[in-house]
């Protein structure tokens, strides 16, 4: 008998489904559809992909309520977060959909007479698509999309946290049009179905988001078996809070950056680097202001965080919390605890946590994915962006301030793929590159039209209309250079 999975509420506890994991026989099902199908679509004009993602997106867009709260039921997120998460999938779509009328190569001139030099873009292949349930319906269309636009097939294994979001988003590419094959939905866990994908034969690119330990042993195995492979990993991301910073802005890109998703994104914002001049003054504020965000159910319209995903992600945020206060003796200033109490009691939920520490401690160095942030006093600019590269990730990183000539040198020195300015480090658009440096990634970037290089190849060619042999590097005539 097939093993099955629960789809579980974060916020109440409730059975939301069960989910029957993919067997190796499925998986093996998947590829098969996905190869014979790969034949055909790669053939299909890229122009009419792209009138298909087009319809997919209007049919997100005719179901976003709905497929909004389904998202909230099952990972927990408010539903003004996860209405932006459908969002994204529409907006990442309709950008997608364009490149259908582009996907422009380069032509060249040729060293040789009679001679033309292009390149083109030609698909990959069969695509394993392995994706984080935190962005249940944004990032798998931040994958798909790109790929099956540049002609390739691809197979969906999701987080099984968040089965129904990725069931939905595949449901609107089906009933567009994609054709049988094309897109392929499994189910199971990460170190079975996930690891079965990365070594199988048969798919050309793996394309994974998650955890940097993970994406370490994806990038290993691919690259042992000359597969493609685009790593989207972890981030510890800083926002840097000047002397001559708008503090009331700052204020509210620090609660948003921190404690949007319940800390749960790659990009959040898990340390503030703050100027000694104005430290004090942001210190009592955020947590005053922290203190009163509401938390419960994200269906609920008032509420302003939600629940952590899963018992397991809630134990491990709970022991970053012990981590901080009984290894790194940092200073807890609120929050720190698991909430057991009255409507929290059936749900994963854990306070606004805000501590004060150094930037050598594990707390301001381990990704924690969870709503807890470290706040670090610093004396300059220049030690203020020491502090935010003091890490082994670089995604994120902002910073709030009113002299240009900051923000030049931290667009300059930060080492991180993404700078924002007067923002949180948190809220990426989809027609930029997405992506970070050191153990954030592996040099690939998603969204915009840096994904097209992950799922298309580049194709040189030459066409030679001269009628006879030339030789390149040898036969080149040109003024002054003996043949």
């Amino acid at each position: 008998m097939p093993k099955h999975f629960q789809n579980i509420n974060p916020a109440t506890g409730q059975l939301i489904n069960i989910v029957p994991e993919s067997t190796p026989s499925d998986l093996d099902a998947a590829v098969k559809k996905a190869k014979d199908a790969f034949q055909s679509w790669r053939r299909f004009p890229a122009a009419k992909r792209g009138e298909i993602l087009l319809r997919s997106m209007k049919l997100l867009e005719e179901h976003k309520e709905e497929f909004a709260k389904e998202m909230t039921e099952e990972m927990g997120k408010p539903l003004k977060e996860t209405r932006g998460d459908v969002q994204e999938a529409i907006d990442t779509g309709f950008y997608y959909a364009g490149e259908g009328r582009r996907l422009f190569g380069q032509t060249t001139p040729s060293e040789l007479p009679d001679k033309f030099a292009m390149t083109v873009r030609i698909p990959v292949g069969v695509c394993g698509l392995i994706t984080p349930w935190n962005f249940p319906m944004a990032i798998p269309s931040w994958k798909i999309y790109p790929a099956i636009l540049c002609g390739n097939t691809v197979i969906l294994k999701p987080s099984s946290l968040t089965p129904n979001s990725a069931k939905n988003f595949v449901w609107a590419l089906e009933k567009a049009g994609v054709p049988p094959g094309v897109v392929n939905l499994v189910y199971g866990e990460g170190a079975e179905s996930g690891q079965w994908l990365v070594n199988h034969p048969e798919i050309s690119l793996i394309s994974f988001t998650g955890s940097s330990r993970t994406g370490s042993s994806v990038g290993e195995t691919c690259g042992k078996l000359h597969k493609k492979c685009s790593l989207e990993l972890g981030g510890k991301n800083a926002m840097i809070v000047m002397d001559d910073a708008d503090l009331d802005l700052a204020l509210e890109g620090a609660l948003w950056g921190a404690f949007g998703t319940a800390g749960q994104r790659c990009t959040a914002t898990s340390r503030i680097i703050v100027h000694e001049k104005i430290y004090k003054k942001f210190r009592d504020r955020l947590v005053e202001r922290a203190r009163k965000l509401k938390i419960g159910n994200g269906l609920d319209p008032k509420t302003e965080m939600g629940p952590i995903v899963s018992e397991t992600q809630l134990e491990t945020v709970a022991r970053y919390v012990e981590i901080g206060k009984n290894v790194d003796h940092a200073r807890l200033l609120l929050g720190g605890n698991i909430m057991k109490k009255g409507a929290y009691a059936r749900g994963h939920f854990f306070e606004p946590t805000i501590f004060e520490g150094t930037s050598n401690m594990r707390i301001a160095q381990e990704e924690i994915f969870g709503p807890v942030v470290v706040l670090i006093k610093i004396k300059s600019f220049e030690e203020a962006v020491s502090v935010l590269n003091s890490t082994v990730y670089g995604l994120s990183g902002s910073i709030y301030t009113q002299d240009i000539r900051r923000v030049m040198r931290a667009i300059q020195d930060m080492e991180t793929g993404i700078t924002y300015v007067n923002a949180p480090t948190i809220g990426a658009e989809v027609h930029l590159p997405f992506g970070g440096v050191k153990h954030t990634g592996n040099g690939h970037r998603e969204a915009g039209t840096a994904a097209l290089d992950i799922f298309s190849e580049w194709k040189a060619v030459y066409i030679d209309y001269s009628g006879r042999l030339q030789k390149a590097q040898i036969d080149a005539q040109m003024p002054g250079r003996k043949p």
